[in-house]
């Protein structure tokens, strides 16, 4: 049992590496092109482009990876109904936190500096443009009306939502255990999985091109054009733990896609635009089916070689990992105030725009990790909740 417990230490140092990457990759929204941010930079780094769409194509769908692998214990344990009221309470409450307060005051800031409209006051910024009580500014700037979105907390929404589905269907299942199998994973359902995804991610992207978001059951805050990988890696999660994949996984073929992942990432970042349509952003095309299939190629690669690579050679706990493991919660939910904070900061001052990037991404990692584990975790029920 010892052993087991040692084994699974890396995935916490895998999710540690991960919310570095998330801060980092939101750090350089402000300075990079392409997608909306709460604060814009006039100076542009365009290598930026191909960082986060590199990220794009895989990070997410490994936390989602990740934050499955133990529900189908954790429901085992507790039962459907009792998992499904702790999910609420712990993703839920601070899904709605961050809705109600963090995202409007984030929003209102942007509001007040990066909109040529008449100075108001956050309150009936909070009412009329938030929440759309009022009417809609001529000449609106979007990116959506009204102002009122979920922001970077999109990713506890669908957490919730899949923990809902997946309580639900555990609850009319006949089967109530789970069953650790040990079975190793095959290569031709790996092969299958990435044609599969790459089959649904080119059809949705014919109407739903990168970067656009919507409201699935008008609540839902998606980016339908990687919904495909996102669902399709918290499924592959749940079978990973039933199964045991994630410590039966062959270390010679884990590598192997390790490798395919590295040389698929210098591609994109060296190869040059004819080699990957990074400007086709959707359509029925062939531009589009082959972003599909590269982007899905290199997720399940990376996806299944850091796995291994964590497993076998970053599998060791000491005081320092544990706690920035136990912070990673807490970190995605603050970062992004604490990335447009410094954003602010280092409007005036006189450094390169890469300076600025670079600070930016170094002092949020250290200060998110420093307020949650020194500042947001000392509070009595926040600490029990996250």
């Amino acid at each position: 049992m010892k052993r087991e417990v040692n084994h699974l230490f890396f995935i916490d140092n895998l999710k540690i590496v991960l919310i570095m990457l998330v801060v980092v990759h939101h750090a350089g929204q402000a300075y990079g092109p392409g997608g909306w941010w709460y604060f814009q930079e006039q100076e542009r780094i365009d290598w930026l482009g191909k960082f986060f769409t590199v990220n794009a194509a895989f990070f997410m769908s490994l936390f989602f990876f990740l934050s499955a692998y133990f529900l189908p214990q954790s429901i085992e344990r507790k039962g459907p109904i009792r998992f499904l009221k702790e999910r609420v309470i712990r993703i839920g409450v601070p899904l709605l936190l961050g809705f109600l307060v963090m995202i409007p005051v984030l929003m209102y800031f942007y509001y007040i500096h990066f909109r040529n409209y008449e100075t108001i006051s956050f309150l009936p910024y909070y009412v009329n443009i938030f929440f759309g009580m009022g009417e809609m500014p001529l000449d609106w700037s979007g990116p959506a009306w009204p102002d009122m979105q979920f922001g970077h907390l999109w990713f506890l929404e669908h957490l919730l939502v899949y923990a809902v589905v997946l309580a639900i269907c555990t609850y009319f299942s006949p089967h109530k255990s789970v069953n650790q199998s040990c079975e190793n994973i095959k290569m031709n359902q790996v092969y299958l999985s990435i044609l599969g995804v790459t089959l649904a991610t080119f059809i949705i992207r014919i109407w739903y091109p990168i970067d656009y978001w919507t409201g699935v059951l008008g609540f839902i805050q998606t980016e339908p054009a990687h919904l495909p990988q996102y669902v399709s890696f918290f499924a592959l999660g749940i079978m990973a733990s039933s199964r045991n994949w994630l410590l039966t996984l062959n270390t010679k073929i884990g590598f192997i896609w390790l490798a395919i992942g590295i040389v698929l990432v210098l591609i994109l970042y060296f190869g040059g635009n004819a080699l990957y349509p990074f400007l086709i952003k959707g359509g029925a095309n062939f531009g589009s089916l082959s972003r599909s299939f590269i982007e899905t190629l290199l997720c399940f690669s990376l996806v299944i070689g850091l796995v291994v690579l964590f497993r076998e050679k970053l599998n060791g706990v000491n005081r320092l990992s544990k706690t920035l493991s136990s912070n990673v919660f807490v970190v995605y939910f603050i970062h992004v105030p604490v990335l447009v904070f410094l954003q602010y900061m280092f409007t005036n001052i006189q450094v390169s725009v890469l300076m600025k990037f670079l600070c930016t991404a170094f002092l949020g990692i250290v200060l998110s990790f420093f307020i949650s584990h020194f500042v947001w975790r000392k509070i009595p029920y926040i600490k029990k909740l996250m």
